[in-house]
């Protein structure tokens, strides 16, 4: 009999996981696995999962956030044996599933784990030590998805998001920065930007452009420059929104390896999780790193 490893985030979203997790196993017995489920125990316990143990088992699935899933894809893309991943999606925002047709309905997603579409996907390195899923950011509301309370989250899902984004507008700053890519340089003060591989980005739909292909070895680029004042600001939102608008504060292209350089120290995300403070950063995409069950493309 087939082996399964099921490591979950049972504090993940509202732990809705607890509810399914019989049912979950049971779906798995009958797929053909002999299953072990492992409730992780601390931050990267997941990812020490992986390296550990994975010879020992057919196909590792996963379940909670964003955050799981990344530590789950760095602890694969340690190893010269890389097994399929399976995901069951449970956090409050959930981008990367969106991007793999995954929805919000638990059982289904655990059927695509285990017999859904094989999707190949692109694997970012930050900084040469980080490995990342679909988004590394900085500057406005990049702080927001670790920063929003875990309760909140678990209460009202994604608009706690959005709460703590609105928070957060008054001490907007920009940063000088300049960004080689391509044999080009684009230096200018920004207030934001993401280098992505995902249809969604901080539960938006949009905004990461056009034609997001998961495996084509590119990542978009989206970088925002300081606006002059809250008007102009609110025509960069409503371009961010809409790729169709084209604003002279929003820079979009595709890249395999970007370079940012910076005055003083800027915070990153990765993933949606603190990425700590550089002043220079090296972003590299490793083309078709990984397998991810998904829904079958129509």
């Amino acid at each position: 009999m087939k082996r399964l490893l099921f490591i979950y985030n049972a504090k993940s979203g509202t732990g809705a996981i607890a509810k399914n997790l019989s049912n979950i196993i049971d779906l798995f017995v009958k797929s053909g696995y002999r299953v072990e489920a492992y409730p992780t125990q601390s931050v990267m316990d997941a990812k020490k999962q992986v390296i550990n143990r994975s010879y020992e088992f057919d196909l590792i699935v996963c379940s909670g956030g964003d955050g799981t899933l990344n530590e789950v894809v760095s602890g694969v893309m340690q190893l010269e044996d890389k097994p399929v991943i399976g995901y069951i999606p449970t956090g409050s925002t959930n981008d990367f599933a969106t991007s793999i047709g995954l929805k919000k309905n638990m059982l289904n997603n655990a059927k695509i784990a285990v017999g859904g579409y094989k999707y190949k996907v692109d694997v970012g390195t930050f900084n040469q030590d980080r490995n990342f899923v679909y988004v590394v950011a900085f500057g406005a509301f990049t702080e927001v998805s670790y920063a929003t309370p875990q309760k909140l989250k678990n209460v009202i899902g994604h608009p706690a998001y959005l709460i703590e984004g609105i928070k957060s507008l008054p001490s907007i700053k920009s940063h000088h920065m300049r960004f080689e890519f391509n044999d080009k340089v684009i230096e200018d003060d920004f207030i934001y930007g993401m280098i992505s591989n995902s249809n969604s980005v901080g539960g938006f739909k949009g905004l990461t452009g056009k034609n997001v292909v998961l495996d084509d070895g590119l990542y978009e680029v989206t970088l925002v420059k300081m606006p002059k004042n809250i008007q102009e600001l609110a025509y960069i939102a409503q371009a961010m929104l809409n790729p169709k608008i084209k604003s002279e504060y929003v820079y979009r292209f595709k890249v395999s390896e970007i370079r940012a350089y910076s005055t003083e120290a800027v915070g990153w995300t990765v993933d949606g999780e603190c990425g700590g403070t550089h002043k220079s950063v090296t972003i590299i995409n490793n083309p078709n790193a990984v397998t991810i069950m998904g829904a079958k493309k129509r």
